[in-house]
Formats: C-alpha cells, sequence, structure tokens
C-alpha cells in the first residue's frame, strides 16, 4: 500500500474534509461522495477516474490486498487511516475500514434517458436512503436503464442508500430532478409511458395488458405513496395484487414485483 509519511488521523486535513461528506451539503459543496465497504469500493474502481482517493485501515488493506493493489496500479491516493478516522468516515456501527472518495453521480435527467429506454423507474419522494438504496439495486438486476430521483427524494449519494445498493449505484445513469412535472415530461419524450404504482388502482399486474410497451414505473413515499396529482398526471396506475391478509407490501418489495413484471414482459416480446 502506498503510505504517506505517518497514519492519517481524524484531524489530518484530507480526513477532516472526506468526514464532511457525510452531509448531504457537503457532498453538493464538493461534488463528492463517500463509498464505503469493500463491495462499494470494489464497484467504484470499475471506472478508477471517478475515484479520489481511497481511505483504509491497516487491517482492512490486509483483509481486501487485492482493492489496495488495484486502487494504486490505477493511479488512485491510498492513504492509511486510524480506526478512529475510519470510525468517523462510517455512517456504520461496525465500520468496515476501507471507504473511497468518488465524484458525484448524478447527471442531467436528459442524459439518464439517452437513446431508447425501455424500462426507467421514478422514485417520487422517496425518503429513506435504505429502501431508495435497495430499489437501485433491484433495478439494476431488473434490467433497468435509469433510476430518476424526482420530487423531495432522498440523496442517492447518502451513506446508507449507496450501501444497500450493494454497488449498483455504479452500474446505471442516476438523475435527479426536484420538478415531478419535468420528469414526466421527459419520460415521454424518450418514448415511455409512465405508470404510478398505486395500492388503490382499479387494474393490477394480472390484468395488466401492455406491461411489454417502454415503461417509467412511478414509485411514491413509502408512508404516503403518491399524491393524487402524481397518479392522475401519469398514464396508467397499477397496483400488485394482494392474495393473504398481508395489508400492504413495502415499497422495495414491491417494485421488484412490478419492474420484473415488466423485464419479462418486454423480454418475452423481443
Amino acid at each position: 500500500m502506498t503510505r504517506r509519511p505517518g497514519v492519517f488521523t481524524h484531524r489530518t486535513p484530507r480526513v477532516v474534509a472526506a468526514r464532511k461528506l457525510t452531509s448531504r451539503s457537503g457532498r453538493r459543496q464538493a461534488g463528492r461522495f463517500l463509498a464505503e465497504g469493500a463491495q462499494a469500493v470494489r464497484e467504484a474502481l470499475r471506472v478508477p477516474e471517478r475515484v479520489h482517493e481511497l481511505f483504509v485501515t491497516e487491517a482492512a488493506a490486509g483483509r481486501h490486498a487485492e482493492l489496495v493493489t488495484q486502487a494504486t496500479n490505477a493511479g488512485v491516493t491510498v492513504s492509511e487511516i486510524d480506526t478512529r478516522a475510519a470510525e468517523l468516515l462510517s455512517e456504520t456501527v461496525t465500520p468496515q475500514g476501507i471507504v473511497a472518495v468518488c465524484s458525484l453521480l448524478d447527471m442531467a435527467l436528459d442524459d439518464a434517458l439517452r437513446g431508447t429506454p425501455g424500462l426507467v423507474v421514478v422514485l417520487a419522494g422517496i425518503a429513506d436512503p435504505g429502501n431508495a438504496g435497495t430499489v437501485v439495486r433491484v433495478a439494476d438486476a431488473a434490467g433497468a436503464d435509469a433510476v430518476i430521483f424526482a420530487g423531495d427524494a432522498v440523496d442517492v449519494h447518502n451513506g446508507k442508500c449507496v450501501r444497500a445498493s450493494t454497488g449498483s449505484v455504479f452500474h446505471l445513469p442516476l438523475a435527479r430532478e426536484h420538478d415531478v412535472d419535468a420528469v414526466y415530461d421527459a419520460c415521454r419524450a424518450h418514448g415511455l409511458r409512465l405508470v404510478a404504482a398505486d395500492g388503490s388502482a382499479s387494474d393490477d399486474l394480472d390484468t395488466a395488458t401492455d406491461l411489454a410497451t417502454p415503461t417509467a414505473w412511478v414509485f411514491g413515499n413509502e408512508a404516503h405513496g403518491l399524491s393524487a396529482d402524481e397518479i392522475s398526471a401519469a398514464d396508467g396506475a397499477i397496483r400488485v395484487p394482494i392474495y393473504g391478509d398481508a395489508e400492504s407490501l413495502n415499497l422495495a418489495t414491491a417494485a421488484a414485483v412490478c419492474l420484473y413484471a415488466s423485464a419479462r414482459a418486454q423480454r418475452a416480446r423481443s
């Protein structure tokens, strides 16, 4: 491992600067975020140009020697930190001791929707970063073309969101747009049909006949769902059928069911 004179502590200026990236305002100001853990670092290093620095404890460097070597060979600065610094850079109870400083991932809306997307996820007002990250992971697994964070949605660069995605935030285009109407307009301009996931919809996945068409699924806030305006502005609304006695499905589970229904239908048609 490339070592600087001494081990970085929580008082080292670069560690102090990196710690500011645990806040949303700090990330936006610096244009960077933290990716913690071996899996996130591994995925980040697939494009080493987006990694500015790798912080690692001595113990973590021993456990993940291949990542340290990969980063060093790619010209990424690798800095050893002590356990206290690792704790302050982590947002987990048990820090993993390996954290990458990366460039922000979100892009302009039209760039995220470039080409002819077939399956897109719109997260409108999603508040919980763990849910958001899990949906990004589901979208990646289902072969979605992009994920759009709309309205007052959580920051995709939030540490919990990044961890919950298990590296999927690095795999597909991500965009953020506060104006939900602008998101709807952009999706339609790229040939997508907007489908609101709504537990009160009259149509369900069993009766839906147009899942094979290019679709942007719109999912709402965990507690309140989509607003009446957001549902009415979509091209249709579909619910996941509940066969048992459960009151509902949580956001990530419902998203998985909906996205895989579309993915299967689209692949069956192609």
